[in-house]
């Protein structure tokens, strides 16, 4: 009894700290106080997903990042601009994501398979997304990218989103595609 009262407390603790440290975050944004890092207001972009802006308000370029990432107003994640056209196996895949370095920042992961369809938009021609916001997934042929997502039943495969053909597929993680990094919180085994 003594134990759990004491995660209790000791969460609820952890959680105004965070509110604490959100809320001092927010009011540096609403002053435009700077102090000494850089932050963008983004009291408007939510990552609860009740979005749905058509694709010329929907992408924005971050010159945080040098225009190097492109934050999608609908979900809050954060995508690379030009996703790598080189064909990698999955593990090689998720290893590229976590040691890359976009914009000249690290935290970059593997989307699960519902974040990479959602990336797409269904109004837009093959392959789906907007090309004046992305680089390099026009100029794949047959480009098709992985997810960090298993496949519940065949666990040797992992689910990839074919953006040629707007399908999704489960394919054997020893084969190639494409890599597309995204920041934000982790949603990997999301299906």
């Amino acid at each position: 009894m003594v134990t759990l009262f004491g995660v209790l407390v000791l969460s609820i603790g952890l959680v105004r700290l965070v509110f604490m440290a959100d809320s001092a975050l927010a009011d540096k944004d609403e002053r435009g106080d700077k102090g000494g890092g850089s932050f963008t207001n983004l009291s408007g972009v939510t990552q609860n997903w009740d979005k749905n802006l058509p694709s010329n308000s929907r992408f924005t370029v971050l010159a945080a990042f040098g225009g190097a990432a492109v934050r999608d107003n609908n979900t809050g994640l954060v995508w690379e601009q030009a996703p790598n056209a080189t064909l990698r196996d999955w593990a090689s895949a998720t290893g590229d994501c976590v040691q890359k370095a976009v914009g000249g920042t690290f935290g970059w992961r593997l989307p699960s398979v519902v974040e990479l369809k959602s990336v797409q938009d269904p109004s837009l021609p093959p392959p789906y997304v907007p090309n004046n916001v992305f680089d390099n997934v026009q100029s794949i042929q047959f480009p098709s990218f992985w997810s960090a997502t298993t496949n519940a039943v065949i666990t040797t495969n992992a689910w990839v989103v074919q953006f040629w053909n707007n399908d999704v597929a489960s394919g054997y993680k020893t084969g190639t595609r494409n890599v597309w990094c995204v920041r934000g919180p982790m949603n990997a085994d999301a299906y």
